[in-house]
Parts: C-alpha cells; sequence; structure tokens
C-alpha cells in the first residue's frame, strides 16, 4: 500500500483535494464538528502528499507521471511523438511551488476553521476552497498545456466564487465579478495561444511543443497571448487593479491562498519563458528581459507608493503583495537578459534567479501571515479602517508579534526569510544596474515606513473604548498564523540550506531547457 501511494503521489497530490471538495457538502450534513474534523483531515493529507512529492523529486530527481499508463515509455514512439495522455511533470522548479502551496494551504484551512466558523454557506466556502487549491497544485504540476488551462480555469472560478462569498453589501459581488471576468479575459487568451502552438507541432505536451518549436510569427504571437494574461494573474502593474479590490473583499485565509495562486500564474510564466521558449528567444533575450525588469520595477514602486496612502489594512497589504510581485519579475527579468551570456549568467544571472524564486517562497509565507492578522483583527473588531483601530496590543499580543515578525520579513529586515532572498535580488541586480538595485532598497525602506504606520495604527496607544471586550483570537487562529511565522524565522535564521537543498535545485531546472524536453521524450 506505502508502495502503491509513494509511486501515484502525483495524482493523489489532484485527488486528495478533489475528493475532500466533493465530500464536504455530505459532511455538513452531519454536523459543523463533522464538517471541520473533515476539512481538517483533508488539509493534512494534501499538505503531507505534496510535502512527500516535493521530497522525493528534490532527493532522487524529477517525477513524469502518465494518467492512464503504465509506464511512461508506453506512450511514446520510436520517433518520441507526443504523449497523447496526460502527463505531469515535476522537477525540482515544480516540487518548490508545490512546497508553497502545501504549506500555505494548511496554515490558511486550520485558520479558518474558526475564522470562517460564524459565517453562513461554510459547505460552498470549502469546497471552493479545496478546489482553489486543487487548481493552484495542478497548474504548477502539470507538463501539458491544455490541462494547465483547466487547472487555471479552476482556480480562476473557484477564486472568483470566494471573492464575493461575503457579499458585504455587494463590494464583495462586485469584486468576485471582477476577478471572474478578468480571469476569463485572460485565460480565453492563454487558449487561443494553446490552439496556434497545437496547430502548428501538432501537440500538447510542453516538452513535445518545445522540442518543436520555430520561433516564427504565429510562435512570437502565441507568446504574447501567454505571457501577458499570466502577467496580469500575477499582479503586475500595469495589470495589477483587480488585486486591490479582490484582496480587500476575500476572506483574510482566502486572500492569504490567493496570494499562491497569483504565484502559481508567475511560475507558468517563468515555465513560458525558460523552458518552452528559452534559447529561442535568440536576440530577443535582453528585450524579453528587460520587459520582465521594467514590469518589476514598475510594479514594486508603484505598489508601495499606492499602499502608503491607504486606510483600509488589507487594501494596504494588497498593493504590497503587487510591489513583492516586482521584486520576483526583476530577478527573473535579469536572469533572462542574461540568458546568453554564459559568464554573466553564471557570474550574477543565476544568483538573481535565485533570488526571484526564494522571494516567491518566502513572500508566500509572510504576505499570507500578514493577511492571516489582519483578518484576525478584523475578526475583533469587525472594521479595516486604520483609523478607527488603536491599542489592541493590549490584548492581542500574540496577533501583534505575528504581525512585527511579517512585517519586518517584507521590509528585508535580518534574521527574517525576507531578508534573506532581498538580499540575493539586491547583489544580482546591482551587477547589471546599480541604479536598480538602489531602486529596489528604497522600495524596502518605503515598505517598512508603511507598516510602521500599521503597527502605531492597529497596535500602540492607549486601549480604545470600543474595543475594551477585544481579546485574543481563537487558538486555531493563531495556530494557523504560527505556522507561518515559524518558517518565517527559520528560515531567514539558515538561508543557506534551504538555498543549497531547494532553490538552487530549482534554478538548474528552470534553466535546463533540454535536460526538461529529454526527461519526457527520452523516458528516462
Amino acid at each position: 500500500m506505502f508502495s502503491f501511494c509513494i509511486r501515484h503521489l502525483p495524482a493523489l497530490l489532484i485527488a486528495a483535494p478533489l475528493f475532500t471538495a466533493f465530500v464536504v457538502p455530505l459532511a455538513g450534513r452531519l454536523g459543523s464538528r463533522v464538517r471541520a474534523a473533515w476539512v481538517a483531515l483533508g488539509a493534512f493529507a494534501t499538505a503531507g502528499i505534496g510535502f512527500a512529492l516535493a521530497a522525493k523529486v528534490l532527493g532522487s530527481g524529477p517525477v513524469t507521471y502518465v494518467f492512464g499508463a503504465l509506464d511512461h515509455a508506453q506512450t511514446l514512439g520510436a520517433a518520441a511523438a507526443f504523449p497523447i495522455r496526460i502527463m505531469f511533470e515535476v522537477d525540482a522548479f515544480s516540487a518548490l511551488m508545490i512546497l508553497i502551496s502545501s504549506l500555505s494551504s494548511l496554515a490558511i484551512t486550520i485558520y479558518s476553521l474558526a475564522a470562517e466558523s460564524r459565517q453562513s454557506g461554510l459547505d460552498i466556502f470549502y469546497a471552493m476552497l479545496f478546489l482553489l487549491v486543487a487548481g493552484v497544485l495542478g497548474m504548477v504540476a502539470t507538463g501539458d498545456l491544455f490541462n494547465f488551462f483547466v487547472f487555471l480555469e479552476i482556480s480562476s472560478l473557484a477564486g472568483a466564487a470566494l471573492v464575493a462569498y461575503r457579499i458585504d453589501e455587494g463590494v464583495a459581488v462586485e469584486a468576485g465579478l471582477k476577478y471572474a471576468l478578468l480571469s476569463t479575459i485572460g485565460a480565453l487568451s492563454v487558449l487561443i495561444a494553446i490552439g496556434i502552438l497545437f496547430a502548428q507541432y501538432n501537440a500538447l505536451n510542453l516538452a513535445a511543443v518545445a522540442s518543436r518549436l520555430q520561433f516564427g510569427t504565429l510562435d512570437k504571437i502565441a507568446l504574447v497571448l501567454l505571457a501577458v494574461p499570466l502577467a496580469m494573474k500575477a499582479g503586475a502593474v500595469p495589470m495589477h487593479f483587480w488585486t486591490p479590490d479582490s484582496y480587500a473583499a476575500a476572506p483574510s485565509s482566502v486572500t492569504a491562498f490567493l496570494v499562491v495562486s497569483s504565484q502559481a500564474s508567475l511560475y507558468a510564466l517563468f515555465r513560458i519563458l525558460y523552458t518552452l521558449y528559452g534559447h529561442l528567444l535568440q536576440f530577443s533575450w535582453v528585450t524579453f528581459g528587460w520587459f520582465l525588469i521594467i514590469l518589476g520595477v514598475l510594479s514594486a514602486f508603484v505598489g508601495v507608493t499606492m499602499a502608503l496612502t491607504q486606510k483600509d489594512v488589507k487594501r494596504l497589504m494588497a498593493y504590497h503583495s503587487v510591489s513583492q510581485t516586482g521584486y520576483m519579475l526583476l530577478g527573473a527579468g535579469v536572469a533572462l537578459a542574461v540568458l546568453g551570456n554564459a559568464e554573466a549568467l553564471a557570474a550574477f544571472g543565476k544568483t538573481a534567479l535565485a533570488g526571484a524564486l526564494f522571494h516567491m517562497f518566502n513572500n508566500a509565507l509572510y504576505k499570507g501571515l500578514l493577511f492571516l492578522t489582519a483578518g484576525a483583527v478584523f475578526y475583533r473588531t469587525g472594521t479595516r479602517n486604520l483609523d478607527r483601530l488603536g491599542g489592541l496590543g493590549h490584548t492581542m499580543p500574540w496577533t501583534m508579534a505575528f504581525f512585527m515578525i511579517g512585517a519586518l520579513a517584507i521590509a528585508g529586515i535580518p534574521p527574517f526569510n525576507g531578508f534573506a532572498s532581498k538580499l540575493l535580488i539586491y547583489e544580482s541586480v546591482y551587477r547589471l544596474s546599480p541604479f536598480l538595485s538602489i531602486l529596489a532598497m528604497v522600495v524596502s525602506i518605503l515598505t517598512l515606513a508603511s507598516f510602521v504606520k500599521v503597527f502605531h495604527a492597529m497596535f500602540l496607544g492607549p486601549p480604545r473604548a470600543e474595543y475594551a471586550e477585544a481579546r485574543e483570537v481563537p487558538r486555531p487562529m493563531l495556530a494557523g498564523m504560527a505556522i507561518l511565522a515559524a518558517f518565517v524565522v527559520l528560515i531567514g535564521l539558515l538561508p543557506r540550506p534551504f538555498n543549497d537543498h531547494m532553490i538552487a535545485p530549482a534554478v538548474e531546472a528552470l534553466l535546463d531547457r533540454v535536460g526538461y524536453i529529454a526527461t519526457i521524450l527520452g523516458g528516462s
């Protein structure tokens, strides 16, 4: 039985959250305690499978899994024809994203058991939440372009439903409709791009298409149709306008995972640029590299400056999510800009890409933590308006401590995890352009200033009379925040082992386009 489960981990990775989602309404009919127990079981099972699969990949190499075949070789002919069946290709980069998604989903689900307990419609809420988790995990595990589209649609539809979950006098519904509309337009663009590639190369498998790609005019059109909506879904400026509304309207437990969902789109963007097109970009390396760099700089600067003026704490954090995405785009853009220069790639390009991927992991942790602390404050006070808050540090000391950890991490203050990834980005970007590196540091300073304001507004000062009865949030909420906070501190204190054993393999996997193709088409 154990060997069977290990062999089929990629399938179980999707089956666990899907099965949990479909059974939640039945469990809910048996009572709230049964539903909560089932949800907790599903969260631990999904996370455990994700951890096991990531450990297997990082320990022994990429895992290729074919649905509907006993053997990978059954899908291949003598000429390495494209696999007809659905195939998952989980390399070190995918494994890193699976770890991000698994860890975040576990902490967020535990938190939600108390945070959403006073709401109605919890059967639908948890069904949608696990569908969102399944969609994100499928996006980062699949090696098939069309099935990536399917998982993208699953995550988008579930995300839209969750954004609109609380209604909030129509504000949440409006935000959910905006999220759904933009997601649909983006998904349609992705589908058209996939159709263009399929029409030319008679293949949907990512490795098979990559092995046949010619980078003609239609391929360039497909690249634009893929890159733009994925950048939009990641919340990059100037396509970020959906982010503040959606992140602010959604329950905080949902918002924390929407950050991971956005990073799954960023994963897809990097996979398209590095694995699907790779060296075929030829002289376009610099062009596309600077395209990411410009998006990154705009996202970082616009996001942090817009955050400074916000009074709604969740909108403020949403703009900081845009800003943090800028760091990831900046690091990946620098690596792409020097992809054709082996010396520069070795000197600082790989470090820049490592910083980008490291920051993706770190951002999911501290950004998720910050959204959960905002949700804890709202849970006790009923408001997100900074002008109406204050003095909560006297009655909510654990929430205040978790907020401090997240705030110092997002500002890049040692010894928290944000410093470790930002330092890699600063150093590598400086080698390409000192000005860009200095600008990235200025954004961090402004980020620190913004969160000092938030900390003072929410937790310092004398207790306010209207919140005299406020007390610390329930234990499941504290447990969810504690899980994320523990990893923020742990990675900040021990960045080298994490970088060496998880980030470095992910960087090599993303840069090794030939190896990715050979793993699938070679049957190894």
